[in-house]
């Protein structure tokens, strides 16, 4: 079990490189979000991902989602965006927001049981958004054991997920202690919250009302 401290420039760029390298291996990272703390493997490896979802005692009934760096890669990955997911990706993007989305039909990537979907959002953390524009998309889920509280420091993280995690990257308390929202948009026309988080449900209504 490694931990990077990332409140300097410097750390932080040798904490993302560390970070990386432990991905692109298979690994598990654990990283501060603008939510709580997330724990990650590199989403095109099925294994690592398989071990996230283990490393949390979560079946694949409860897929993993995917952190991206902008809003281009989230269009890669999904088989089209509608207006109503640009609208609020531009509004709420980078932040708390969560979009479920049909899958590129190219998309193989082995996420857990997603039925075709994929759920896709842009964190509002320079150290998040560091390790994704190094390593690329991420899959991820909050970094707790399931059932447990969400973990909002990094110790909190590593008392729960311990040495199944390979780095730990501590940004300090993250800026949130709720979840992000989920916003179902596999039917454009008709939006479902699957989960109102860190952004009021009342806000994600006011902006589709907007577009």
């Amino acid at each position: 079990m490694h931990v990077y401290d990332c409140r300097t420039e410097a750390a932080l760029r040798s904490a993302v490189s560390h970070a990386t390298d432990a991905l692109h291996a298979g690994q598990l990272v654990v990283f501060p979000t603008d939510t709580v703390y997330g724990i990650g493997a590199h989403a095109s490896d099925s294994r690592a991902v398989g071990s996230l979802l283990a490393a949390k005692e979560r079946g694949a009934d409860k897929p993993a989602s995917v952190l991206v760096a902008d809003l281009a890669t989230a269009e890669a990955l999904v088989a089209s965006l509608p207006p109503a997911a640009r609208r609020l990706a531009g509004e709420f993007w980078p932040g708390a927001l969560s979009l479920v989305l049909p899958a590129a039909p190219s998309l193989a990537w082995n996420l857990g049981n997603t039925h075709g979907t994929v759920m896709v959002r842009m964190p509002d953390n320079p150290i998040t958004l560091a390790l994704l524009r190094s390593a690329g998309p991420l899959a991820q889920s909050s970094a707790n054991l399931t059932g447990q509280p969400p973990a909002t420091t990094c110790e909190q993280a590593s008392e729960q997920l311990g040495e199944r995690v390979h780095t730990y990257l501590d940004g300090g308390p993250s800026s949130g202690s709720v979840p992000s929202t989920i916003i179902d948009l596999t039917d454009a026309d008709a939006p479902v919250v699957l989960r109102e988080g860190a952004l009021p449900g009342t806000v994600i209504t006011d902006a589709l009302a907007r577009s």
